[in-house]
């Protein structure tokens, strides 16, 4: 969490002064109670894109961020939608999980990486002692194919993450307002059509 914060300049809100924090706290405190989770911290980022993210070691023991464009630029159930999105994030545990696929993916593209060095350096290059130049080459290069294999399995595992997040926010929040705000995410995230000048 402290290393989220500190990459976006986020503000936990412990004393709300503006209506708009009273409501954004309200809301938080709401989602968690239907989610069977722990309030997490709440803060507000300086950012004129509407965006929001969620962190955290535990289901009870997490941050939910919003961005003051999202605030902004946004209506409040669309708002409520997000925020529905990230708890839902929070309670299915994906901020860990996803941390140890990728851990336990990196530690395998490592060991297969070495064993196929260890194969072509052999059988290849005839090297009986120890590890030679074509072990180092064929570990290196089995490093990075591996790792864009790796890297795909976490996509495809994210994304999966993301549409279950996203009925959780519909569950939550109401399925129209979800599909609302993520309308208005993507059109907000969108580049302009328009040409330069006009």
């Amino acid at each position: 969490k402290w290393m989220a914060k500190r990459a976006t300049r986020a503000q936990v809100i412990d004393e709300p002064r503006t209506e708009a924090g009273r409501w954004l706290i309200d809301t938080v405190k709401e989602l968690p109670c239907e989610a069977n989770i722990g309030m997490p911290e709440v803060a507000v980022f300086p950012s004129p894109q509407p965006n929001a993210f969620a962190t955290g070691a535990s289901k009870n023991n997490a941050l939910v961020a919003v961005s003051t464009g999202l605030l902004e630029n946004m209506r409040r159930d669309e708002v409520r939608a997000v925020l529905g999105h990230e708890i839902g994030h929070v309670a299915n545990g994906d901020m860990v999980t996803l941390t140890l696929i990728q851990g336990v993916l990196n530690t395998f593209v490592i060991f297969f990486a070495r064993i196929i060095g260890t194969i072509v350096d052999r059988a290849v290059f005839r090297n009986e002692n120890g590890h030679g130049m074509g072990f180092f080459i064929t570990t290196m290069i089995a490093q990075v194919v591996l790792g864009i294999g790796a890297s795909m399995i976490v996509m495809w595992f994210s994304r999966q993450r993301e549409f279950r997040a996203d009925a959780g926010g519909a569950s939550l929040a109401g399925r129209e307002k979800m599909i609302a705000a993520l309308e208005r995410l993507k059109a907000a995230h969108e580049p302009s059509t328009l040409p330069d000048g006009v």
